[in-house]
């Protein structure tokens, strides 16, 4: 029987288990299988370079059907090498998730969040509601050479974040808007690829002039409305107490 590949993360542990209750082969791809039996393969998270994601998405090529990816906006290159792949492709731009807010966990707990671009508008969207239309998608028909963008229901801006989750969490948190250069320094320290922190502090500022739209795709797939920002604080409440 053909299964359906899904690989192991934050969207795609959803994705399996959504599979899984409804009844359709399924089972965690981490590139070390016998592939003859997959279908359908379903990635979490593409390598940010083409030169890094030929030798996986070469191997899918060969053996899978079809392929589903969750993309961004860095993913660019790695995207072409998808749809000049050979096979079927649906492409899930899923723009901001609400789990990068957990980066600002730390800094909750301390009271004091410290982060560039507080005005930067996103609309974040949980991962279960990009699980829910990854679903949907792997297991139906007319989905091939798509690219569907992805939000939640609404924008809210990194400090509006912030105080959310403050509030779910029943924290008092403040936000001090802390100045690009600064920034920089702190998240190489952190992240250590000037590539992803210099992209990131120019999606930020982005976003500050311009917010991000809000698309109503979830529904449209799913027949439900996307999860507010709030939920998905809820949901993770403990990570910040």
């Amino acid at each position: 029987m053909c299964e359906i590949f899904v690989t192991p993360g934050l969207v795609g542990d959803h994705v399996h288990a959504r599979l899984s209750r409804a009844g359709i082969p399924v089972r965690r791809y981490d590139g070390d299988q016998d592939l003859s039996r997959m279908e359908s393969v379903f990635l979490d998270h593409l390598p940010l370079t083409a030169e890094r994601a030929a030798p996986m998405i070469d191997t899918i090529a060969r053996h899978a059907r079809r392929v589903v990816a969750v993309s961004s906006a860095f993913h660019a290159e790695v995207e072409k090498l998808i749809e000049h792949s050979g096979i079927p492709w649906t492409i899930l731009r899923a723009g901001s998730l609400a789990a990068d807010a957990l980066a600002f966990a730390g800094q909750v707990r301390a009271g004091v969040v410290r982060w560039p671009y507080g005005g930067a508008g996103r609309a974040v969207i949980h991962e279960k509601d990009v699980a829910a239309v990854a679903t949907h998608v792997l297991a139906s028909a007319g989905h091939g050479g798509r690219r569907y963008v992805l939000s939640g229901p609404e924008t809210l801006t990194l400090a509006e974040q912030v105080r959310v989750i403050g509030e779910v969490a029943g924290r008092a948190v403040r936000w001090e808007d802390l100045a690009p250069g600064p920034a920089r320094a702190e998240l190489l320290k952190a992240w250590a690829d000037e590539t992803v922190v210099d992209a990131k502090l120019e999606e930020w500022g982005a976003f500050a002039g311009s917010p991000e739209v809000v698309t109503d795709t979830v529904r449209v797939l799913t027949g439900r409305a996307p999860r507010t920002f709030r939920q998905w604080a809820q949901d993770h409440a403990d990570a910040f107490r």
